[in-house]
């Protein structure tokens, strides 16, 4: 392998795994109408196969620590990719309610697995490069959700929604061919357990402020399709919709990979994703149809820029890869449960009024709230996790 080909197989290797922790979520939105309608499942059980996993994904998230002491990084994110997979393979095969609920269990312990151990990797192997390796990572998630909500309902159409749902099994095995010819690279020791984080107050900010700007990314991953199917626009426009949303958020996250590492004050780049978060949501409260298409983007851009900006602050304040891969698995883990309320919340919405913009309306005034948070992330902030 010349210098240039292993410069380029992590950042490679990164892609081909992250664009595999987004599709067992995403392509549910388009596809839910035909969903609710063979298995009956309601408004409110719906945004479980949304929530169910985001919140699975912060429980398993919070034992970051553990599991890396326990499993190993490498072995890790080798096994929880094996989940995603086994979730996929299952919805192709069986099509009933209960294998719906049980994948997403299954598929949320397997992103949680990866989404744990990943930024400590990150952080070992690029050092003064991690940040814009975090964006990468994090634009490769988006754009597995991108792929996956565009194409789901086309897939949808030619052989029915379990096939659209399981086909994702199959980037599932290039991404674990890819991380499993890496070899052992990662260290297992001198991991932290996060110890004493629980009693910083900056590190509850942090976990607050990833979990309200998460929960805009789930809340239009579960409800944006159906909020335009029942509209009146078929389900493949919907999802067309969606991927329009995830190709903004794409390129916001490939901007945050690129550029961040100039910029050590992250708080303009935090103020412009959250403006234009707020821009979304208000076309899709005063005018749905008429600004359809400038809400996706709008949202998609402030959606994308968010994501992984709230990574990368919360790894500012480590010191260290093992600090910083220990708060990160405490602000995603806290975050994620925070997050799965949102979509949660506007399927209990859309069940009693037969309409979402109330949602739409709570998370613009969530975006109030991040604003005045990003406001505290100053430079050079650490949390001493041994303090």
């Amino acid at each position: 392998m010349t210098s240039v080909q292993a410069r380029l197989a992590f950042p490679a290797t990164i892609l081909l795994v992250g664009i595999n922790l987004r599709p067992t979520i995403a392509a549910i939105g388009p596809l839910l109408d035909g969903i609710q309608r063979d298995t009956g499942l309601s408004d409110s059980g719906a945004s479980l196969l949304t929530a169910l996993p985001v919140a699975l994904m912060g429980i398993c998230l919070l034992g970051t620590g553990r599991l890396q002491q326990a499993i190993g990084r490498h072995r890790g994110v080798a096994v929880g990719l094996v989940f995603i997979g086994l979730a996929c393979l299952a919805r192709w095969v069986s099509h009933g309610m209960g294998t719906l609920l049980a994948t997403a269990i299954l598929g949320g312990v397997g992103i949680a697995m990866v989404q744990a151990l990943m930024p400590a990797i990150i952080r070992e192997q690029a050092g003064n490069r991690s940040a814009g390796l975090m964006g990468l990572y994090s634009t490769a998630i988006m754009g597995g959700a991108m792929v996956s909500a565009a194409a789901s309902p086309w897939i949808g159409n030619l052989g029915g929604w379990s096939v659209a749902l399981g086909i994702w099994a199959l980037p599932v095995v290039a991404g674990l061919s890819a991380w499993l010819m890496r070899g052992h690279v990662s260290r297992t020791g001198n991991a932290s357990d996060g110890f004493g984080i629980y009693r910083k107050a900056r590190a509850w900010l942090l976990l607050a402020f990833f979990g309200f700007g998460t929960g805009a990314y789930t809340l239009v991953l579960a409800w944006l399709p159906p909020f335009y199917t029942q509209l009146g626009w078929p389900a493949t426009v919907a999802g067309a919709m969606l991927g329009a949303l995830t190709f903004a958020e794409v390129i916001a996250g490939i901007a945050v990979s690129v550029w961040i590492d100039r910029f050590p004050d992250r708080r303009p780049a935090l103020f412009l994703a959250i403006a234009a978060l707020l821009a979304g949501l208000a076309c899709l409260c005063l005018a749905p149809l008429a600004l359809a298409w400038p809400a996706a983007i709008l949202a998609g851009l402030g959606i994308g820029a968010l994501f992984p900006l709230s990574l990368i602050i919360a790894m500012d304040h480590g010191t260290n890869a093992a600090e910083a891969g220990a708060i990160a698995g405490f602000v995603q883990g806290g975050g994620y449960l925070l997050a799965a309320l949102l979509p949660l919340v506007a399927g209990l919405l859309r069940q009693e009024l037969s309409d979402l913009t109330p949602a739409w309306l709570l998370m613009a005034g969530l975006c109030v709230v991040l604003a005045g948070m990003a406001r505290r992330f100053r430079p050079g902030d650490r949390i001493a996790l041994s303090a």
